[in-house]
């Protein structure tokens, strides 16, 4: 199930993705996008942000893992036709722990924000 449709930026501590919702989505219901839509984009914003710098640096992206959410809270449940703009910034990175915070914005109004903790799978 893909939750982003295109990369707008990535930089190290940086990344911000797009998705174009739609009725058809698994996450929506009733004419809204459910909250579990919202945890996963954010999931897959960030990601994205660390398969793009792999993949700059000729590396494989690594698996990732949603390891904890912090301090979620959603603002408003956005519509499916609206447009997500989803920013994760990364607070702290240790060995194979990252922890973000995710924006995710529907017409530069914030709807929902909230900490992740992701490890990353390592390397054989």
């Amino acid at each position: 199930m893909l939750m982003v449709d295109a990369l707008i930026m990535s930089t190290p501590e940086k990344t911000v993705s797009q998705l174009q919702l739609h009725a058809g989505n698994i996450f929506c219901q009733a004419g809204l996008f459910r909250e579990p839509g919202i945890i996963e984009n954010i999931a897959q914003t960030a990601a994205l942000g660390n398969g793009f710098a792999a993949r700059q640096s000729g590396h494989q992206p690594k698996t990732g893992f949603i390891g904890a959410i912090k301090r979620l809270t959603i603002f408003e449940l956005p519509k499916d036709t609206d447009t997500l703009q989803t920013t994760v910034t990364v607070l702290h990175e240790m060995l194979n722990a990252t922890v973000i915070k995710g924006e995710v914005f529907v017409d530069k109004k914030i709807i929902a924000e909230g900490e992740m903790n992701i490890f990353l799978q390592p390397t054989a």
